[in-house]
């Protein structure tokens, strides 16, 4: 259900004090930069720069490279390139971070930046728009290889792991994004943060965002806000939310089509996916790229193969896209629960589902014991079972009742490679197997990528 964030503060952020013109920020003492002999850490390696040779993609957002014994995340940068970076933090003994300042020689997938706002220093919500978009697509696909092998536990030459590869979305690389959160700083001025920091760097737009969303925040000021969140319907209505410095919503208005003043919302938001309208809360949960409804919901309908009569788990359901998708499969004999802890969404369900007699909406925590309860009550073994946990995945405990289920199918949604190899390893360990994995390009010019996973029973 949770998103890979972009232009959001948590999942990947954005700040203040972009250098002019498009340059470099001015580079610091250079002592560290002669090839041989270690540089003298002092207080440690911030502000130093040196050069290195670029390795293997990580998850992340940046490569991994080594200067003298020690491990060197570097963002901007692409794999086998090389580059001077200059350390942003070093806080750990094994390892610093470290932004890539100099291109000395380039990677074939390196391209222009689209985005102005974009570079070492700048804007932090986007990690590769100087990578091609089929570029981005490879690095994605060779991040959930490695989280599959490395946390999940697969053989890098299973047929799952070996060919997997990141599809691509309709719609190309910009202004996919339909809903964000912008931050505000102390003046009222909106605008993105910096990479792993608290500034605002204020922004007149946003080109991985709808034009009119980020217009509807961007063009304004929002003073004693802390943050806005934004987003626009199937019918091209834009929805803003004020939110205060501890993140509590305080106002919400909507911005009607060919209106120039927003108005009090007056329902819901609507959407559009798998051939049908769908009710949403204003800024409430929703696939962010205008495409990936859509995609996932036809690849959680192929993988889940749902049959007339079977019963169907839906966990974390927002406002029932994938219940409700999947409902008319299995026909007036079977059984649909929605599994969702927000109110709101659940109220957009209850909308949804209104017409789908054997689909019903729960509302409660998805955790181990709510989970074994309503499975008690359910009275039957689900035949099949959907997840589309937040970033943190399902967790361990999650995973393992859902796998003493003996469910047929289980369709694991993860906007988090590493969080789905985690649970994939505990599947694993309790006697179930992947069967396919998909991949999604949902995040264009991020490091996010979206999965769908079929997990069967190994016997």
């Amino acid at each position: 259900m949770a998103e890979a964030e972009g232009p959001r503060p948590p999942h990947p952020s954005h700040a203040r004090g972009e250098p002019r013109d498009g340059a470099f920020p001015p580079r610091l003492a250079r002592s560290a930069r002669v090839p041989g002999g270690r540089p003298d850490r002092g207080p440690g390696w911030t502000g130093r720069e040196f050069e290195v040779t670029v390795g293997p993609v990580a998850h992340g957002g940046h490569c991994v490279a080594r200067f003298e014994g020690r491990v060197v995340f570097v963002r901007h940068s692409l794999p086998g390139e090389r580059v001077v970076v200059r350390v942003t933090e070093d806080r750990q003994p094994g390892y610093c971070r470290a932004d890539a300042v100099e291109v000395l020689e380039a990677a074939p997938d390196r391209v222009e930046r689209p985005c102005p706002y974009s570079g070492p220093g700048r804007c932090g919500g986007c990690d590769w728009q100087h990578v091609s978009p089929e570029g981005q697509r490879r690095l994605a696909a060779d991040v959930v290889r490695e989280q599959l092998t490395r946390l999940g536990g697969l053989d890098a030459g299973d047929p799952v792991v070996r060919d997997l590869v990141v599809e691509e979305l309709p719609g190309g690389p910009l202004r996919w994004r339909s809903r964000a959160r912008f931050a505000v700083d102390r003046t009222g001025t909106p605008g993105l943060r910096r990479h792993r920091s608290h500034d605002v760097v204020v922004l007149d737009d946003c080109p991985i965002t709808v034009e009119t969303a980020a217009l509807a925040v961007l063009s304004r000021r929002w003073p004693g806000a802390g943050a806005v969140d934004v987003a626009v319907d199937s019918a091209g209505a834009v929805t803003t939310t004020r939110l205060d410095r501890r993140g509590v919503p305080t106002s919400t208005r909507v911005l009607q089509p060919g209106e120039d003043v927003a108005a009090a919302p007056a329902g819901r938001a609507g959407r559009r996916a798998a051939g049908r309208d769908w009710e949403v809360e204003g800024t409430g949960f929703w696939q962010v790229h205008e495409a990936a409804a859509d995609a996932l919901v036809a690849a959680v309908a192929d993988a889940a193969d749902v049959r007339r009569g079977e019963t169907v788990l839906d966990l974390y359901a927002g406002a029932g896209l994938f219940g409700g998708a999947l409902a008319p499969a299995a026909g007036e004999s079977g059984r649909v629960v929605c599994v969702e802890a927000d109110a709101g969404a659940c109220a957009a369900a209850e909308a949804n589902l209104a017409g789908l007699p054997q689909a019903e909406v729960w509302q409660g925590e998805v955790d181990a014991e709510g989970l074994t309860g309503l499975l008690e009550e359910l009275g039957r073994t689900p035949d099949v079972v959907v997840l589309d946990p937040p970033r943190a995945g399902a967790g361990a405990a999650v995973s393992r009742v859902l796998a003493d289920t003996g469910a047929r199918a289980v369709v694991y949604v993860a906007c988090d490679p590493a969080s789905l190899g985690r649970d994939v390893a505990v599947f694993r360990a309790a006697g179930y197997r992947p069967a396919a994995v998909r991949g999604f390009a949902a995040f264009p010019m991020t490091a996010h990528v979206e999965c769908v996973a079929l997990l069967v029973p190994s016997a």
